[in-house]
C-alpha cells in the first residue's frame, strides 16, 4: 500500500528590515526623503551629526560676518532696533559710551560663538514639552530621546539658512542691514523696521520659510515614529510654535 505524499509545510520568510542609514545619509534624507531618516531613529536615536554639523556652520558663519561686517557695526545695528537702550547710551558722556560700545562689541563676539550651546539648551527643553504632549495628548509611541533627535534633525533647515546667509555675506551684502537675528529675506519681518513695533516684528520675523520647514519636518517626525495622526501632530507643534513666538515676541517688545 502506497504512502501517502507529504505536503511540505512552508516556512515564513523573515520580514525584510529597512537598511540602516549612515549619519550622512540621515542628513540628507532628512531634506528630501524625511520618512526614512525618521523611520530610522527607532533603530538609533543618535542626534549628534546634525548637531556637530550646526555647530561647525555656525562657528564658520560668525567667523566670516565678524571679519566682513565687524562685530561693533553688528552691535550698532542690534542698538537700532532697542531704542530705549540706545537714548540711555548716548546720554553717557563719550568716553563711557565708547568703552560700552567696545564692550558690547565684545558680549556680541562671545555670544554669538555660543549660539549653537544656547539652542542645544532650547532643544533639550523642546523635547521635554513635546514628549509629554505627543505621549499623552497624541497617545504616540515616543521617548524623550527619539524626540530630542526629531527636534534636532528636524531643525536641519535652519542650518541651511545659515549655510545661505553666510553666502550672503561672503557676496557681500550691506552692512548696514545685517543682523544674526534676522540676516535673510525669507520672512516678513525682515522687510520691517524692528524699532517701529518690536512684538509685531517678532511675530512676523518667526514666520520664516525655514521655520515652517522646520516645523513641518517636526510634525512629520512624530507621525512616522510615534505613529501619531498627522492632523493631531500638526496641531501640536503649532500649536507650541504660536505660544512660543507670543512668548518671544512679548520678551522682546518689554526689553526694547
Amino acid at each position: 500500500m502506497a504512502a501517502a505524499p507529504v505536503t511540505p509545510v512552508a516556512v515564513p520568510s523573515p520580514t525584510s528590515q529597512p537598511a540602516p542609514l549612515s549619519e550622512g545619509a540621515r542628513i540628507l534624507n532628512t531634506f528630501i526623503a524625511p520618512s526614512k531618516t525618521f523611520t530610522d531613529l527607532r533603530r538609533s536615536a543618535a542626534w549628534w551629526a546634525p548637531f556637530l554639523l550646526m555647530v561647525v556652520i555656525s562657528t564658520v558663519f560668525v567667523f566670516t560676518a565678524g571679519q566682513k561686517i565687524g562685530f561693533r557695526k553688528i552691535m550698532e545695528n542690534q542698538m537700532q532696533a532697542q531704542p530705549k537702550q540706545q537714548a540711555r547710551l548716548e546720554q553717557l558722556p563719550a568716553d563711557q559710551r565708547e568703552r560700552q560700545m567696545e564692550q558690547g562689541a565684545k558680549v556680541t563676539q562671545i555670544f554669538s560663538y555660543a549660539v549653537p550651546i544656547l539652542i542645544l539648551i532650547f532643544w533639550l527643553i523642546l523635547a521635554a514639552v513635546l514628549y509629554p504632549s505627543f505621549k499623552f495628548a497624541a497617545g504616540a509611541d515616543v521617548n524623550y530621546k527619539i524626540s530630542l533627535a526629531i527636534v534636532v534633525y528636524a531643525a536641519l533647515p535652519l542650518t541651511l539658512k545659515t549655510v545661505l546667509s553666510l553666502v550672503s555675506v561672503l557676496a557681500g551684502m550691506s552692512p548696514d542691514s545685517f543682523s544674526f537675528q534676522n540676516p535673510l529675506a525669507t520672512n516678513p519681518g525682515y522687510f520691517m523696521n524692528p524699532a517701529g513695533s518690536p512684538f509685531l516684528y517678532g511675530i512676523l520675523s518667526a514666520i520664516d520659510i525655514f521655520m515652517i520647514w522646520t516645523l513641518v519636518l517636526t510634525a512629520l517626525g512624530f507621525t512616522y515614529v510615534g505613529k501619531a495622526k498627522r492632523g493631531t501632530a500638526f496641531a501640536i507643534v503649532f500649536g507650541w510654535w504660536a505660544l512660543i513666538t507670543l512668548f518671544f515676541s512679548g520678551l522682546g517688545a518689554m526689553f526694547s
